[in-house]
């Protein structure tokens, strides 16, 4: 697997490095020793995919808060997105920084996404297919979000927004979160 760092520390692109012969290829997608040689988180507690009909559909920003942060291997399997990673730890250089990176069925890249960093993605195709490995359980009493139009972050997303959930379009602004905090 080939790590690549991102602007934000701990974040990296994995790219596979496949075998190849006449049949096809062989790629390793995650190995506890090359994420431990890392210093990255290694358990793999949970699973889960997500299917979307749309282009266009935004998903996230999404992350779970003290003490149950959560770190996430995240794979496009079809389809193709763009992913939007955004550094939540208060004591971070890059607080409120964003990356975004396209993941896609085709170039089988993944995101390693660390503890307190919103995640969240829009689809580039319909039919897109997402698929998530977590190193702690979903806990709804610990789930926070951003808004994915928040003029703090200034994401600029590729496509205009299809299709986004309620809960997605509820989250508070940065601004009324952060009165009295200095950025």
């Amino acid at each position: 697997m080939i790590f690549t760092t991102t602007e934000l520390q701990g974040a990296f692109i994995i790219d596979i490095e496949p075998r190849a012969d006449s049949r096809g290829f062989f790629a390793r997608t995650f190995c506890t020793q090359e994420f431990t040689d890392r210093g990255l988180e290694v358990a793999n507690v949970q699973c889960s995919i997500a299917f979307n009909h749309k282009q266009g559909t935004i998903r996230g920003l999404h992350y779970q808060d003290t003490p149950l942060t959560e770190a996430k291997l995240v794979r496009c399997t079809q389809g193709a997105i763009y992913d939007v990673i955004v550094d939540m730890r208060p004591n971070s250089s890059t607080y409120l920084a964003h990356v975004g990176v396209e993941l896609s069925a085709e170039n089988r890249w993944s995101l390693y996404i660390p503890e307190m960093f919103a995640h969240g993605y829009q689809t580039l195709t319909d039919d897109t297919e997402v698929m998530y490995q977590m190193n702690k359980l979903y806990e709804p009493g610990y789930e926070r979000g951003l808004r994915y139009d928040d003029p703090i972050l200034g994401i600029d997303w590729p496509l205009p927004v299809t299709e986004i959930a309620d809960k997605d379009f509820s989250w508070s602004l940065l601004e009324s979160m952060l009165v009295g905090i200095e950025r």
